[in-house]
């Protein structure tokens, strides 16, 4: 009892050492004993891979592990199979302490609905890259008559014309209608040999054909360099030519 009595400076100064020292060893207590016991410091759990594995078995499986898990984003693929888990955060193999949870991207059972794009009158590669950043599928590719080459005319769905903006379901097939570069109409092949290569081009180009390949030939007798000697295909009585088509001409030189 004498140490508590505090008669002279020098007892004061054991009081408060004692009661600093009192302090620092709760203090060390409570960060370094009662902390870690309660919160179980120190232990961790290895995560397991969950990928591949469908939603309704993870609830038993991550209980058993005490962890749990939170569905936080979706995507559609017609190839998995819908609830499968496609993503996992924290990856496989990294230590979480227990509770943890598990955040996920499953696939979904319905493919989203999107708004249709508009391929008509861009060109067939331009329509197939759109549809492929849409996640719709380019289907049949019907080729008609039509001076426009390679150019989308139309675009359906399950054999019925789609306006864009129409709502559709991602992963649908998309047929297109594409202009072949040549037109309806049919008529006589005209005759250009013994014109000059100018004129014979002029002459096609103003009746909606396209000059093909020029191929020279040497001068024979009778014939004047520069003009055409042969043609393909041939003029005739009954040879008929369609809007667009190529012709092909051998010119003297």
């Amino acid at each position: 009892m004498a140490f508590l009595k505090s008669n002279t400076p020098l007892d004061v100064l054991k009081h408060l050492l004692l009661i600093a020292g009192v302090g620092l060893l709760l203090v060390l207590g409570f960060f370094y004993v009662y902390l870690p016991v309660s919160t179980h410091h120190g232990e961790t759990i290895t995560v397991p891979k969950v990928t591949g594995m469908n939603v309704a078995d993870l609830e038993e499986y991550l209980d058993a592990r005490k962890l749990a898990y939170f569905v936080d984003d979706s995507s559609y693929s017609p190839s998995i199979r819908p609830f499968t888990v496609l993503q996992q955060d924290p990856a496989p193999g990294e230590k979480v302490k227990e509770g943890r949870k598990i955040y996920l991207q499953v696939s979904m059972k319905n493919p989203p609905v999107i708004k249709m794009p508009k391929l008509t009158d861009g060109s067939a590669k331009n329509a197939m890259l759109i549809l492929k950043s849409y996640d719709l599928v380019v289907g049949q590719i019907q080729l008609v008559p039509d001076l426009a080459q390679n150019a989308v005319l139309k675009q359906f769905v399950n054999g019925k014309e789609i306006a864009p903006g129409a709502p559709i379901a991602k992963g649908t097939k998309v047929d297109l209608v594409v202009g072949d570069g040549q037109g309806n109409q049919t008529f006589a092949v005209p005759n250009l040999v013994n014109m000059p290569e100018d004129e014979a081009i002029t002459l096609l180009v103003g009746q909606g054909l396209q000059k093909g390949e020029v191929f020279e030939m040497p001068v024979q007798a009778g014939q004047m360099a520069g003009t055409v000697v042969r043609q393909r295909p041939v003029a005739g009585p009954d040879a008929t030519i369609r809007t667009g088509q190529l012709v092909d001409i051998w010119v003297a030189r």
